[in-house]
């Protein structure tokens, strides 16, 4: 049996390591935020009792039907137990951009620098998707 040792690149490594430790992170804040949710710790903006009646609408109705902001509105309302989720929702996605910015470096260091433009334009995607900016679908 072949024994070589394969050598995986750093910024492979610092970039599995944060999604890593990132996603664990996140899904244990999912698990702590739909617990309060469950719970009745906040109130819920939605009455969970009629959540089986607005689930069969398309987004935009049932937005329409809750009054849920759209946009980053949303963020006003974590005083609420299902809008709390919605943060631990938002931390998730977030660490991808995390991990890009965070390779950066290395890719610099290593002089990679095609890698760096394409790290760079991935945050900025991400970003601008984030924001709202880019949209699709519409």
């Amino acid at each position: 049996m072949d024994r070589r040792r394969v050598r995986i690149p750093e910024e492979q490594v610092v970039y599995a390591n944060i999604l890593y430790y990132g996603g664990l992170a996140g899904i244990i804040f999912t698990a702590i935020t739909f617990a309060i949710y469950v719970s009745g710790t906040l109130p819920a903006y939605v009455n969970p009792s009629e959540l089986p009646e607005l689930w069969v609408h398309e987004t935009h109705e049932y937005l329409e039907e809750t009054g849920i902001p759209t946009g980053w509105s949303w963020i006003g309302l974590v005083t609420y137990g299902d809008i709390l989720n919605l943060v631990a929702l938002a931390f998730l996605g977030a660490i991808t951009i995390v991990c890009y910015i965070t390779i950066i470096p290395v890719l610099l260091r290593k002089r990679d620098f095609i890698y760096v433009v394409f790290a760079i334009a991935e945050v900025i995607i991400l970003l601008l998707a984030a924001s709202g900016i880019l949209q699709a679908g519409h």
